[in-house]
């Protein structure tokens, strides 16, 4: 698919409950309605859209990619409930303010719980569609071993001072790639996916993250999707070994009306290893409402 080059993007800050969130928005021009609203995964921010948002240009809307509360350019508050529910509450907020209506929700990961929630309960009227990337769903929160290993004994409060902050990032180095297929171009951008978590202040917010990734907050609102009665599309790396293709499958079989895409030779950032197809999938989708 062609990229356009006809685009504006700029980086703008809004402000929910006391908190500073930054986002990246192309096209503003275009207006709040019927924006594409893009949510990204743990632990990625804004940047990860950033190969797909000018494909999107051709769909004449404006694209919102937000930096979630604890990521990128947006505040990084410890102690700070940044769970889905924490985040989307916040951005259903941050969302009103910015009169965002009849939008397109985008979530990948961690960012497809947040999505779950904002178009079931907290954004449910706001929201016309759904696309979920390799989310998270049902009691499937994480993965064991990405994107650090030995999750689960992560989540114990006092894992952070058991850890060094060299660690983590030796941690992230190893094991971020196994999310990829194309792990030699992922080599030259880890340290995007990095750097923010490597600070104590960092390490502490990502063990935060990790720690509030709790399977029954995801579980209610993931059954919700089959009474949605709104157009959703779900996208798969096929060679997701964090989320499971069986996860899509199941998502795919219990909404109905649902449409299920599967990207050969991608793993689960499959925004990174296939973004054209990515785009693809998400103009297609929304050219069909």
């Amino acid at each position: 698919m062609p990229t356009s080059t006809n685009t504006s993007r700029e980086r703008r800050t809004g402000r929910a409950i006391h908190y500073k969130y930054s986002y990246i928005v192309q096209n503003a021009e275009r207006g709040p309605e019927g924006a594409i609203v893009l949510l990204h995964d743990l632990p990625a921010g804004a940047f990860a859209w950033e190969e797909i948002m000018p494909q999107l240009a051709g769909l004449d809307r404006a694209v919102y990619a937000f930096d979630m509360l604890g990521y990128g350019q947006s505040d990084h508050p410890w102690p700070a409930d940044t769970s889905v529910w924490g985040q989307a509450d916040g951005l259903a907020l941050l969302f009103k303010d910015l009169k965002l209506n009849n939008i397109i929700l985008v979530g990948h990961g961690v960012g497809g719980g947040v999505a779950q929630i904002l178009a079931t309960r907290l954004y449910r009227e706001q929201t016309s569609a759904l696309v979920l990337l390799d989310t998270i769903s049902y009691l499937h929160s994480f993965d064991e071993n990405w994107p650090l290993s030995e999750m689960s004994k992560r989540q114990d409060f006092d894992a952070p001072k058991e850890t060094s902050v060299e660690d983590v990032v030796r941690d992230l180095r190893e094991t971020l790639g196994k999310g990829v297929v194309n792990v030699k171009g992922f080599a030259n951008v880890i340290d995007n996916y990095i750097a923010p978590w490597d600070s104590e202040v960092g390490k502490e917010v990502l063990y935060q993250h990790i720690r509030l990734l709790i399977p029954y907050y995801t579980n209610a609102v993931s059954t919700d999707l089959a009474v949605l009665k709104k157009p959703v599309l779900l996208i798969w790396g096929e060679k997701d070994q964090q989320m499971p293709l069986t996860y899509a499958e199941r998502l795919h079989r219990e909404i109905p009306h649902s449409r299920l895409a599967i990207i050969h030779n991608a793993g689960h950032l499959v925004n990174f290893d296939a973004p054209e197809a990515v785009a693809t999938e998400i103009v297609n989708f929304v050219n069909g409402l």
